[in-house]
């Protein structure tokens, strides 16, 4: 099994909840594929670089997942088949994108982490 990371952006028009259903329907397929989410990440309503289908904006998605590529080729034929989908990509990590995903889930890299006071020895 291999880690992959599909980012998909849906269809601006769509409400808050019809959203999070189509967003709930994707990881479910995904599940049902015998693969195993790691992390969910919906990242809201962002601008495009370029119009797509006349729009200007969409909800940006992230599911990172373990899989085989059969649950890959299922969950690519569901984006295709759902008109709420925009555009996706599915990438396979290698060990480095991996460590680098826990590093950022774990915070390492958030610009507003407190820092952490350092204690004055015992003496």
């Amino acid at each position: 099994m291999n880690n992959y990371e599909t980012v998909f952006i849906l269809n601006p028009v769509l409400s808050e909840e019809q959203m999070k259903d189509t967003v709930k329907k994707f990881v479910q397929v995904i599940k049902d594929a015998g693969a195993k989410v790691i992390n969910e990440e919906q990242w809201g309503l962002k601008k495009l670089a370029y119009p797509i289908q006349h729009k200007s904006t969409g909800f940006y998605n992230l599911v990172e997942f373990e899989a085989d590529t059969l649950a890959v080729d299922k969950l690519e034929t569901e984006f295709r088949r759902d008109e709420a989908v925009m555009r996706f990509l599915t990438v396979a990590l290698d060990k480095h994108a991996v460590e680098y995903n826990e590093r950022r889930r774990n915070g390492a890299f958030r610009k507003d982490k407190k820092k952490v006071a350092k204690e004055e020895p015992v003496a």
